[in-house]
């Protein structure tokens, strides 16, 4: 069983630790995304900053009609931005709460180490006594 120090130690440890890699990780960078809709003939592109940076409209697609157009674009739109979740399968997590919730329960159990070792010093003296 770990004593009262050395636990300190290690968790002093984890947090140091815990914020070494909250400082040396970068979020993912985004990639360039393009998609296409209307058979082709509208085709947008996202770019790494996450804004629209091109459309191209075949004015053969202006035929069909603003609904058309408007849905086929929005379709195209969505679908380059939804390539922009490609480069990235799961979100980065907040690692400053991470640090806070790790520090906040490693205090909390430290605590009770504390109370919990009184307790059983106390009951251990009341046997002795006996």
């Amino acid at each position: 069983m770990l004593g009262e120090n050395a636990l300190e130690q290690q968790l002093a440890q984890a947090r140091a630790a815990l914020r070494d890699v909250s400082r040396t990780v970068t979020p993912r960078d985004r990639v360039e995304s393009v998609a296409e809709a209307a058979d082709g003939r509208i085709r947008v592109t996202i770019g790494t900053d996450g804004r629209v940076s091109d459309v191209d409209i075949d004015p053969r697609v202006l035929r069909e009609g603003s609904e058309y157009l408007a849905t086929e674009l929005r379709h195209a739109v969505n679908g380059a931005l939804d390539g922009q979740d490609d480069g990235a399968a799961e979100p980065m997590p907040d690692l400053a709460a991470m640090t806070a919730t790790v520090e906040r329960l490693q205090d909390e159990s430290l605590r009770q180490m504390r109370e919990i070792s009184r307790a059983v010093s106390e009951t251990m003296r009341k046997l002795q006594r006996d």
